[in-house]
C-alpha cells in the first residue's frame, strides 16, 4: 500500500493560498481553524494528505479546498486569455480568488487563444500537465468550426493525407479527421497542438474560421450543462477518460 504524504498544517494552508505561515498561525489562535469539529491551534503538526481532509478541515467554517493535485475543467468564454502575456481578461480570474496564489501553480493544459471558447483544462499537477500535452501521447481534441465559405468537399482527404504543410513549417500535419455538419460547419479532430492549428488548416484550403469552439479532449467532452465561464473538479474516474482518446498516430 503506498505511503500517505503528510504535511505540516500551516505549510499547507500557505501553499493553498491561504495567506502566510504566520498568519495562518495566528488565525488558528483566534478559532478560524477546526479539523473535525474541534478548534486546532497547533499548526505545526503534520497532518495525512488524504482525500477526505477537505470535509475535516474548516477554515473560518468553510471546508478547504481541494488539495494539491486538483485537476479543473472550465468552459472557456470568448474573450478571455490563457496566457498572462496576452491582453485581456485572463481565464484564472474565473477562478476562486485565493487559487492565484497557490503553489505550485495553476496552469492551463495547453491554451485555447482569445476567440477560441469551449473546453478547456487546468491543473496543478506538473507531471500530468506534461502527460497530456506530450506529442507521443496523441491526445485527440476535437473543435466545431463555423466557416465563411462552404467547403469544396475535398478538405476531408486532405486532412487525412497526412501531407498537409502549414505555411512556415517544415513537417507535415499528422493525419487529422474532418466529420462535416453543413456546408460552412464541420468538426475537426486533430492530435497535435501546433500554433493556432485548425484556424491554420482550414485558411490552407482556402478557407476562414469564423467561429471555433473545442468540444473534447481525449475521452472527456464538455458538459452540455456547463455554461461558459463555469467550471467544475475533475475526480479519478475524469481524469483518466482524458486518456481513453488517444490517437494512434
Amino acid at each position: 500500500m503506498a505511503k500517505v504524504p503528510t504535511s505540516r498544517i500551516d505549510r499547507l494552508l500557505s501553499s493553498m493560498g491561504y495567506g502566510s505561515r504566520a498568519e495562518m498561525a495566528r488565525m488558528a489562535k483566534a478559532g478560524g481553524i477546526t479539523l473535525d469539529g474541534a478548534d486546532l491551534t497547533d499548526v505545526s503538526q503534520r497532518i495525512p494528505l488524504t482525500p477526505d481532509l477537505p470535509a475535516r478541515l474548516s477554515i473560518d467554517g468553510a471546508p478547504l479546498d481541494p488539495l494539491p493535485g486538483l485537476v479543473i475543467l472550465l468552459h472557456k468564454p470568448l474573450g478571455m486569455t490563457c496566457s498572462h502575456k496576452e491582453e485581456g481578461p485572463l481565464v484564472h480570474d474565473l477562478l476562486p480568488k485565493r487559487w492565484r496564489a497557490r503553489d505550485p501553480a495553476i496552469s492551463t493544459v495547453g491554451r485555447l487563444d482569445k476567440q477560441t471558447s469551449g473546453l478547456l483544462l487546468l491543473t496543478d499537477d506538473g507531471d500530468l500537465l506534461h502527460r497530456i500535452i506530450s506529442p507521443r501521447r496523441h491526445i485527440r481534441k476535437t473543435y466545431r468550426a463555423r466557416l465563411a465559405r462552404p467547403l469544396k468537399g475535398t478538405e476531408a482527404a486532405t486532412f487525412a493525407s497526412g501531407t498537409l504543410m502549414l505555411e512556415g513549417e517544415e513537417k507535415p500535419l499528422a493525419p487529422a479527421d474532418l466529420t462535416v455538419i453543413s456546408e460552412t460547419e464541420a468538426l475537426l479532430t486533430v492530435t497535435e497542438g501546433r500554433y493556432h492549428q485548425v484556424r491554420r488548416m482550414f485558411a490552407a484550403t482556402g478557407n476562414h474560421v469564423e467561429a471555433l469552439h473545442r468540444e473534447s479532449l481525449g475521452g472527456l467532452t464538455l458538459p452540455a450543462d456547463l455554461a461558459p465561464g463555469k467550471w467544475t473538479l475533475l475526480d479519478a474516474a475524469g481524469i483518466a477518460s482524458i486518456f481513453t482518446g488517444e490517437g494512434g498516430n
